[in-house]
């Protein structure tokens, strides 16, 4: 079996090679940071470990044996080797690169990921993105994901998290279907009009429209003609004159300024706080995670 190198036979090794290098214990421990008699003592203990010596020692000089010599090649690759390391963690720590995997619902995927991933390219070229939509929620670490982006409480507790911005739920309608009928004034008239509603797709359940009405928020189920399982196609109904319907700004703004899009009801808006980037523990010190989340924050 062969013999597994100890930890002290490699830091002797590494002292050994600078030693080597520099020509003095004095100038090896400067440039390791350490003391000369902690180089000296880890040379000697190596010299005992290997059963040579390495060095002829005078009070003026520090020169290698024969042996030594032969060694020294060996030693300074691994000198080499290990400031390569050294450089590659530092450059990692500094500069983002690699694959990022980022997991959110098509909605936040649309909205509020796709339209910084130009700006973050530039910033950071050597990143390349692997989004994945889906209104499943996946398991970030078992999925191998580096960072998520979700809406709604969070229930994963092994996760790190941050708030982003907050946005608001309001009702919308198009210019056409506001031509045919008045607009509501109050939630309680949203009976007498055409809604368009939402089903989610993982439980089934009917979207409750939250109205803020005084100090509290309440909710309201209305009586939709039309409803789907996917909230771009609500915007894409209500654009087309289909009625009311209730969305997140995030998704809605673009289609208000377009003119496709009137938001109403606009003195019941509820604002949420609950749009929040995730990642796992082990991703706290990874540079790309670290960027793409100053990217989500700085162009909110």
């Amino acid at each position: 079996m062969t013999e597994q190198i100890g930890l002290d036979r490699l830091t002797g090794l590494i002292a050994f090679a600078r030693a080597g290098s520099l020509g003095s214990y004095t100038a090896a421990a400067r440039s390791l940071s350490i003391s000369p008699s902690a180089v000296s003592k880890s040379i000697q203990r190596l010299e005992r470990q290997l059963g040579i010596s390495l060095f002829t020692r005078t009070t003026r000089s520090l020169t290698l044996t024969s042996e030594g010599q032969d060694l020294y090649e060996r030693a300074l690759r691994l000198l080499r080797d290990a400031e390569e390391i050294e450089q590659a963690a530092k450059a990692a720590r500094c500069e983002p690169a690699g694959t990022l995997k980022i997991a959110a619902s098509l909605p936040i995927g649309l909205h509020v990921i796709a339209p910084r991933l130009a700006e973050f390219r530039k910033l950071h070229p050597k990143v390349t993105i692997d989004l994945r939509l889906s209104d499943q929620m996946v398991d970030l670490i078992e999925g191998g994901f580096d960072l998520a982006v979700r809406i709604g409480d969070l229930a994963d507790s092994r996760l790190l998290s941050r708030r982003l911005s907050p946005h608001r739920l309001c009702c919308y309608a198009s210019p056409g279907y506001l031509a045919r009928r008045d607009a509501p004034t109050h939630p309680d008239q949203l009976e007498d009009h055409e809604t368009v509603s939402m089903r989610y797709q993982n439980s089934g359940q009917i979207f409750r429209w939250p109205f803020r009405m005084r100090d509290r928020d309440v909710e309201v189920v209305p009586s939709s003609g039309i409803v789907v399982d996917s909230s771009e196609a609500v915007l894409a109904m209500v654009a087309a004159g289909a009625g009311i319907g209730m969305s997140a700004s995030f998704m809605a703004d673009a289609w208000v300024a377009s003119g496709a899009l009137v938001p109403v009801l606009v003195h019941y808006v509820v604002e949420r706080h609950n749009i929040t980037a995730v990642w796992p523990e082990s991703r706290r010190s990874n540079p790309s995670v670290r960027a793409f989340l100053d990217t989500l924050t700085r162009t909110q």
